[in-house]
């Protein structure tokens, strides 16, 4: 059954590719992406104030390093932002000689080390991987993924997850909790089946997976064991990526996006593109960190 929970607009600036959203709990600030636009968001939820940086290159995740800095994942490199003026300072180039691929979905482990998704930018079979970047230093981790998506931690930081969303599956794989890096080989979790396909997730306190379902308009809630508990609706079809926000981290924020669709499909998906506020009673989790070093 689809749940309908209150749900509003946050921004209904359309985004070509809305990702890669997350939430600074200490400013009460949101930030995603429009990875095709280059241009990341950041919105204050007390206020309601939105603003627009324009990055220069296409990006597609953030981490917070301090109350001054972030590092942004870009189609070329890590790179850290600083708040104060949007300056942004290359860390280490990542696939920089490879103009065939970008960046796409990331997350942090609770320990610091940032996980991180490349891909085609025609989404080309197998062109991908996803990286750690983990003391200052990036090392691949799993080939050969076409379109990675839904890397996410449990509460624990034992059990990483992600997704190749061209072969509907998502894997879990066993982590040092001390590092976030791999300690045994991917399982599958799960296989997709039905309308769209494994998107962006996140992990809330009780270890449970918040999928966003791309081309299905909808969040996916699985057990820790793959089991599907709830689906809730998402006034757009390409649903992208959630996020936990609020003081109590009970509301989900949902990026979307218009990618691929002609004028006919976007007349019939109005809010395609626009960033949602689900009211999910959700016991979510603050984002950790990143460590530099």
């Amino acid at each position: 059954m689809m749940e309908e929970v209150p749900t509003s607009v946050l921004s209904d600036d359309p985004c070509h590719l809305g990702e890669g959203p997350t939430y600074d709990l200490s400013t009460d600030t949101a930030w995603w992406f429009d990875i095709r636009e280059g241009r990341l968001f950041e919105a204050h939820l007390g206020s309601g104030s939105i603003r627009v940086h324009a990055l220069g290159r296409m990006a597609s995740g953030l981490g917070r390093i301090d109350a001054a800095r972030q590092l942004i994942v870009a189609e070329d490199g890590l790179y850290i932002r600083k708040l104060a003026d949007g300056a942004l300072t290359l860390v280490c180039p990542l696939e920089a000689d490879n103009p065939a691929t970008r960046s796409n979905d990331a997350r942090v482990h609770q320990s610091g080390t940032f996980w991180i998704g490349t891909m085609g930018r025609n989404a080309e079979a197998g062109a991908g991987a996803i990286y750690a970047f983990h003391r200052g230093k990036i090392s691949m981790l799993f080939p050969r993924i076409t379109i990675p998506n839904s890397i996410c931690f449990s509460p624990d930081g034992a059990t990483g997850y992600f997704a190749d969303t061209a072969r509907a599956v998502l894997y879990a794989v066993p982590l040092d909790p001390a590092t976030g890096l791999p300690r045994g080989e991917p399982d599958v979790l799960l296989r997709h089946t039905g309308i769209g396909g494994l998107d962006g997730s996140v992990c809330d306190a009780d270890g449970q997976i918040w999928n966003a379902c791309w081309g299905a308009g909808r969040i996916d809630v699985y057990s820790p064991q793959g089991a599907r508990l709830r689906s809730l609706r998402v006034p757009a079809k390409q649903s992208s990526c959630p996020a936990f926000v609020g003081p109590d981290l009970s509301r989900l924020l949902v990026t979307s996006a218009w990618q691929d669709m002609d004028a006919a499909a976007r007349a019939a998906d109005p809010q395609a593109g626009c960033t949602f506020l689900l009211q999910a009673s959700a016991r979510g989790r603050a984002e950790p960190d990143v460590m530099l070093a």
